[in-house]
């Protein structure tokens, strides 16, 4: 494979739109459910290495533009969770959980038709209302911080009206700025800027698996696998669903002991490679995605420098870029969820539950979302046929 200047610039602007546009809130999702700042470094680390090697892997193999990623509305989702009982080795199993179902998902039929007939307005439903907190962040740590977060928020600003995917790197930039200017980079002088891999070993509960490994499972079958494998063949690639499940299932498994939480078919950065700026002639488009995961692993790298500078700064800010991270998303996700007549109120009932942050019997918010909704749906869906 001889890749040209035009792979490698798609994949660079592929891997730099899928890490730092979203890293951000990969840090605060892994913190949020009990990670170490070491093992959120190392958890950001191999989560791209995981993702590049598995895009390299899947894109050689099957010689189409399988772009791979980390499921940004899991890291979400996982942000706005509490830490399980018994810390980060619990949450590592319940990553082990969301992996195994989606394994299951590839090697039995009848499951991942289970879980592509949930309604696709539902689960973009609990997936805003997972965002809904999340985007109200930036907003909220304005008037406490408004020196530091004020230029962040307005570089963000700037940048979307540039181009919507340079939002987040420009505020990124800024807030690198800001740091020198205003942060404690006496902590940047004594911490490693090299990151090693951290094994933990999982433990399981029962709790964890359904209030955090189940909706990981949903939220990534929905809003990235599905959409993803979609993509690819409206830019007529045909791969095989069955075998791209299992692959980032089986990834997702293997790689979850050193915290990556999720990988997952890419749905936005699918569509970057497999379109014609990558390549004029489709059957060469792979080459881009191959080099989209080589910097991911090169950016993988860079993970102790991140969180480095994460630990620098008040925890607002790194929770404000984490915010305006996924405004985009959360757009889309309302979008979605509202566009069909029916099921609306059904929907809505969905965002609000899950955006309360309510917990009954140690499940989060997120799963009572989603049965609230199902429920509601099911008896619509019944009053339309009735009458």
């Amino acid at each position: 494979m001889t890749p040209t200047v035009r792979h490698v610039s798609t994949g660079l602007v592929v891997a730099i739109v899928g890490f730092f546009g979203t890293f951000p809130i990969v840090v605060q999702g892994l913190s949020a459910v009990g990670a170490s700042p070491a093992q959120a470094s190392a958890g950001l680390m191999a989560s791209a290495m995981a993702m590049g090697i598995a895009a390299i892997v899947l894109s050689l193999y099957f010689r189409m533009p399988v772009s791979i990623a980390w499921s940004t509305p899991g890291a979400a989702l996982l942000a706005v969770s509490v830490a399980p009982q018994g810390g980060f080795p619990v949450a590592v199993g319940a990553f082990i959980v969301a992996g195994l179902l989606t394994l299951a998902a590839g090697l039995v039929r009848p499951l991942g038709h289970a879980a592509a007939a949930i309604p696709a307005n539902l689960a973009q439903a609990m997936l805003a209302g997972v965002l809904f907190p999340i985007c109200l962040v930036p907003f909220q740590a304005l008037p406490q911080l408004p020196f530091f977060v004020g230029p962040i928020i307005g570089a963000w600003i700037a940048g979307a009206l540039v181009h919507r995917l340079a939002a987040v790197p420009v505020a990124l930039v800024m807030t690198g700025v800001m740091t020198f200017a205003m942060g404690d980079t006496a902590a940047l002088r004594g911490m490693s800027f090299v990151t090693l891999p951290e094994w933990t070993n999982p433990s399981f509960t029962l709790t964890a698996a359904i209030s955090i490994g189940l909706p990981l499972f949903v939220v990534t079958m929905a809003t990235q696998n599905v959409p993803g494998v979609a993509i690819l063949r409206s830019y007529g690639f045909t791969p095989p669903p069955s075998a791209l499940l299992s692959s980032v299932g089986a990834g997702s498994i293997l790689a979850a002991p050193f915290g990556v939480f999720s990988i997952c078919v890419a749905a936005i950065t699918s569509a970057m490679c497999a379109n014609s700026d990558s390549d004029p002639d489709p059957a060469e488009r792979y080459k881009s995605a191959v080099m989209a995961g080589v910097f991911y692993c090169l950016f993988g790298m860079c993970a102790g420098l991140l969180t480095a500078f994460a630990a620098a700064v008040p925890d607002l800010v790194f929770s404000t870029l984490a915010g305006l991270a996924v405004l985009n998303v959360m757009a889309g996700a309302l979008r979605a969820a509202l566009a069909e007549d029916h099921g609306r109120e059904a929907a809505i009932l969905t965002i609000a539950v899950t955006a309360s942050g309510m917990s009954v019997a140690g499940i989060g918010a997120a799963v009572w979302g989603l049965l609230a909704g199902l429920c509601f749906y099911g008896l619509l869906t019944l009053r339309k046929r009735l009458s």
